[in-house]
């Protein structure tokens, strides 16, 4: 079985996000997973119940490094986003779990 909930979002923005709406939580999560999915996961693993989920595929950015021998050229790998909004009074413990 392919794991749907890669780790917890865990930054700035998030940060804001949840002190105005404490029910809300990020999740990077794999790319080919669906919000159902997503759902399902985040309900088994840590036993809440799941309202909505609002999903954002993001593409990799282009990189480049100059060394002695040449430019090189790659990408860095695509992800995707899914903020999780639970129901009223229900937490996450993320940093319990660490």
């Amino acid at each position: 079985m392919k794991s749907i909930l890669i780790r917890p979002l865990i930054t700035e923005k998030m940060t804001t996000i949840q002190e105005k709406n404490p029910n809300k939580y990020g999740f990077i999560v794999s790319v080919d997973a669906n919000k159902i999915e997503i759902a399902k996961a985040v309900k088994e693993k840590f036993n809440v119940d799941v309202v909505s989920v609002n999903t954002m595929k993001y593409k990799g950015k282009r990189r480049t490094q100059f060394t002695r021998k040449g430019r090189f050229e790659g990408r860095t790998p695509k992800f995707k986003k899914a903020i999780v909004t639970l129901k009223e009074g229900q937490t996450i413990d993320i940093f319990g779990e660490v």
